[in-house]
């Protein structure tokens, strides 16, 4: 009855009533666990409280950590009126019970076998007495059990999970995340499945940012070269490397040499074939994805052909790095060497299995398998990189003053292993550790740091007096200083300093945190934090969404608050394995969204800056201007609120976009006298860098009538041209246009994805056309086309069938023609309504041919479809021609390898 009267402390937001609304629906209608993803900083807590409320049982939850553990019983405090007290006692005795994961799952040692030595399944048995007890405590009344962060028990404690709910028949269970399904392994999805059936969704981060109940933010990034003196103990391993791969190029080092074996089994893949024809590109590349991309970086690289049938995309224009070589060296050691009889095979295998350990690798029975190397742990943790937050902290905290909250994380208090003998000298003992940070950020006076962990609190003397003067005389605390670092000891445990070292911090008594992953990557919360700094490793989509989460609460001390997240980074250039720091950076962005510099939320490092490619860095000699255009972002917070529009309507959704670049899209000035203003204008929404935007174009982007979309292209060669240093992340102009406003070559592209989408819909692929295709101008003066309104699937079907389009038949079913002018300067479209003129072309014009996309040429009559779109908006044509008849072979032998367009696309996903 006590529970009947108690009610939130605070308003629910629309999305939490949703939220509750179906987790009440779901127990109705007979289910007795459920599984919910809310963002972080969405009010989680509030949620699972009022849900296991609204069931009217004993409330008893679970978190990972301390930290974690008392944010829950502070929010049951607020509930009211008359809230009883919620408890951290394992009796259960109360109405509301916070535990961590760790009061169950404690193994005891003695319990992994029977007493006659035999191993027993499960593992219940396994647990301490007192983890056993508070099994048996949950299973004697009635109870809710909320699992906070409950991917943990995914990677941690799964199969315990299902055995303690096996136990335990008649208990609801909330399980909690920010972790949305898409980013659970298979295993964790089947588990989740069998455990708790169907996802709650509740809306993505970026929905919750437009509706203003997180903090719009900002991705923004840090590129550093290691030091001189890492850079010099690089050097001598890349001369390893070196070496190797000068071997296996020489003809002589086997008696099949390396890349003869690769053109015979990789290129033209008779090795696989047996005496059959080769096995088709399209069939090896998606049963050998990464072999495949390997072998088209060498032909990048002019190391080997390329395969018939295949096309180089993004990812494939970059030279191989040393993961490359070690795929198809796995291919050629394993397949040849390794069975070969000869001496000189037998010596090579033997060269190249003492080559590779000192390079991060291992040759085993079963190829070459890969390690972490002494050469990622010099990039990874170089001291450049925390050379860089000081950097970074002292530009936010010239931007924001009084107001900087910064979070450091890191993903080790002390480095946890000792420094192997070839790094003495080479990296600090305590490289890439929360000690090192706070000691190089302790020359930053005015940031009073503090160092917070599960074990220790730590900051300079003069701060650590502070602290002790700030938390009274509640724990006895005492000071051990050691070269200007005082350590905070006496009697107090990690559940007392957390909650007081972070109203410390609230109240502006330090402006920076430092800590670990472990303790404030996820969970902890103080709604001040404006600037987090992310020196930790972990891809995983959960550590990523955590730690940016700690950012995203709303201040109600600055209701404007705009959070950044910078992501320092390591590139040594010259090393075949410098890019390992790059690629966690990119692996962090992969799937989690970000508004870019035109407007448009984007997964992918192009949020950060448009120039950024996920397939490799750019040149080292381009980072001191990025990260000048990088630090310009301290001051472009309003920027960033305006790029969100807070408070506009989303249909919060994601949809798969191309990218096209290359001179196809910034096309000659042309008169269009038909121009008009977008579905929401042609309208600028912040200031470009260095006045390189003359004042005269941004009056005529306001007024959307005076200025064609051809004109408006005429100006973007000057936008690549000035790059990093001329126009900031946060300082470009979103662009939309209508399709008919392209003018020039540019309209090509324009034609053809009206094309696309007309055959699709008209083929029952997608529910819309061409009046649902959306084009805009990202900050690097790139096309972006996407088809909008219809559900994610059909935006991926256009997308993927664009993309065919444009680029250089692979092994499509069928070809169609375009007919090019001989003026090279006019537009190479037919059906392309300029003003209310219809261009054709004349009998003297040249003819390319694209491929029919394979969405639509699987059948017959989705090839003539295509064909009768192609002729409406592109090109006068004739029937599509059918590759498998000997005149189709021929013409599509004859245009391999030929690009139908002097362009480049890349697929991207947006949220809109």
């Amino acid at each position: 009855m006590v529970m009947e009267r108690v009610r939130p402390g605070v308003r629910l937001r629309d999305y939490q009533v949703t939220a509750l609304d179906r987790i009440a629906a779901a127990f109705a209608g007979g289910r007795r666990r459920v599984w919910v993803v809310l963002p972080p900083g969405s009010g989680k807590t509030v949620v699972g409280l009022e849900a296991a409320r609204r069931l009217g049982r004993a409330i008893v939850v679970f978190g990972p950590n301390t930290a974690i553990q008392g944010q829950w019983l502070a929010e049951w405090a607020g509930f009211g009126p008359d809230v009883p007290p919620g408890s951290a006692e394992r009796t259960l005795d109360a109405e509301v019970t916070a535990l961590t994961y760790q009061a169950l799952a404690v193994f005891d040692p003695d319990a992994e076998v029977d007493e006659d030595g035999a191993d027993r399944e499960g593992h219940l048995h396994r647990l301490r007495q007192s983890g056993r007890d508070l099994v048996a405590a949950l299973g004697r009344r009635p109870v809710t059990i909320v699992l906070d962060e409950c991917h943990h028990l995914l990677d941690v404690w799964g199969e315990l999970l299902a055995e303690v709910l096996d136990q335990l028949p008649d208990a609801n269970v909330i399980g909690m995340t920010a972790t949305p399904p898409g980013a659970l392994t298979r295993d964790e999805a089947a588990l989740v499945e069998r455990l708790f059936g169907d996802v709650l969704m509740g809306p993505s981060i970026p929905a919750v940012v437009r509706d203003g109940h997180l903090a719009p933010y900002a991705e923004l990034a840090w590129l550093v070269g290691p030091t001189s003196r890492e850079q010099t103990w690089l050097a001598a391993q890349a001369d390893r490397f070196d070496e190797l791969t000068a071997d296996l190029l020489d003809p002589a080092f086997a008696t099949v040499p390396f890349l003869s074996w690769l053109d015979s089994a990789v290129v033209r893949r008779s090795h696989s074939a047996g005496d059959g024809p080769a096995i088709p590109w399209h069939r090896f590349s998606r049963d050998q994805p990464h072999v495949a991309d390997a072998a088209l970086r060498f032909h990048h690289a002019g190391l080997l052909d390329l395969p018939a049938d295949a096309r180089l995309l993004e990812p494939h224009r970059h030279a191989p790095a040393a993961d490359d070589w070690m795929r198809l060296l796995h291919l050629y050691t394993r397949r040849f060497l390794a069975g070969s009889d000869d001496p000189r095979d037998k010596h090579a295998f033997g060269a190249i299995r003492d080559a590779l350990p000192g390079l991060g690798y291992q040759l085993t029975r079963t190829g070459i398998r890969g390690g972490r190397s002494p050469v990622d742990r010099v990039i990874t943790r170089s001291a450049a990189k925390v050379d860089a937050v000081h950097t970074i902290l002292a530009a936010e905290q010239a931007a924001l003053g009084e107001r900087m909250r910064a979070l450091v994380v890191c993903d080790h208090e002390r480095a946890t292993a000792t420094l192997p003998s070839r790094l003495i000298g080479v990296l600090d003992e305590d490289a890439g550790s929360a000690w090192l940070a706070l000691r190089t950020l302790a020359t930053l006076p005015e940031l009073r740091p503090v160092l917070v962990t599960g074990r220790t609190v730590a900051a300079p003397v003069d701060v650590a007096a502070d602290l002790v003067a700030f938390v009274g005389d509640r724990h006895a605390l005492e000071l051990s200083v050691d070269n200007g670092i005082a350590t905070i000891g006496g009697g107090w445990r990690s559940r007392q300093w957390v909650p007081l070292v972070t109203a410390f911090f609230e109240a502006g008594r330090s402006r920076a945190l430092i800590g670990t992953r472990a303790l404030l990557g996820e969970g902890w919360n103080a709604a001040g934090v404006n600037t987090v700094v992310d020196l930790t490793e972990s891809t995983t989509s959960t550590s990523v969404v955590q730690l940016r989460g700690r950012a995203l609460r709303r201040d109600p001390r600055w209701p404007d608050k705009v959070a950044h997240t910078w992501s320092v980074v390591c590139v040594a250039e010259d090393h075949p394995k410098g890019a390992s720091d790059y690629d966690r950076f990119v692996r962090k962005h992969d799937g989690y969204f970000g508004v870019t510099a035109s407007g448009a939320i984007t997964s992918g490092v192009a949020h950060v800056h448009a120039a950024l490619s996920p397939y490799a860095p750019p040149p080292a000699a381009d980072f001191p201007a990025f990260n000048a255009v990088m630090l310009t972002g301290c001051d472009d917070r309003g920027q960033v609120r305006e790029l969100w529009r807070v408070g506009e309507p989303y249909a919060d959704q994601v949809v798969q976009a191309v990218r096209v670049s290359g001179r196809a899209v910034v096309p000659r000035p042309a008169a269009a006298p038909d121009v008009r203003p977008a579905r929401h204008g042609v309208a600028p929404v912040a200031r470009a860098a260095l006045g390189w935007w003359p004042a005269g174009v941004l009056a005529a982007l306001s007024l959307g009538s005076l200025l064609t979309a051809g004109a408006l292209l005429a100006v973007l060669p000057l936008a690549a041209a000035v790059g990093y240093l001329g126009v900031s992340a946060s300082r470009a102009h979103r662009v939309g246009v209508r399709l008919h406003e392209a003018a020039g070559r540019g309209a090509d592209v324009a034609a053809m994805a009206r094309a696309t989408a007309d055959a699709l819909r008209d083929a029952g692929q997608t529910d819309a056309g061409h009046e649902a295709v959306e084009m805009t101008i990202d900050a690097a003066g790139a096309w972006n086309f996407q088809l909008t309104g219809v559900p994610t699937p059909q935006s991926r079907r256009f997308a993927n069938a664009l993309d065919e389009v444009l680029c250089t038949p692979a092994d499509p079913r069928y070809l169609i023609e375009r007919f090019l002018p001989d003026d090279p300067g006019t537009s190479a479209i037919r059906g392309i309504h300029v003003g209310w003129r219809h261009r054709r072309h004349t009998a003297s014009n040249r003819v390319v041919v694209h491929a029919v996309p394979t969405a639509l040429g699987e059948h017959r009559a989705h090839a003539d479809q295509f064909a009768k779109a192609w002729r409406r908006w592109v090109s006068d044509c004739a029937a599509p021609t059918y590759t498998r008849t000997a005149e189709g072979s021929l013409l599509l032998a004859a245009n391999r390898g030929i690009a139908p367009l002097d362009l480049t696309t890349a697929l991207r996903v947006q949220w809109t």
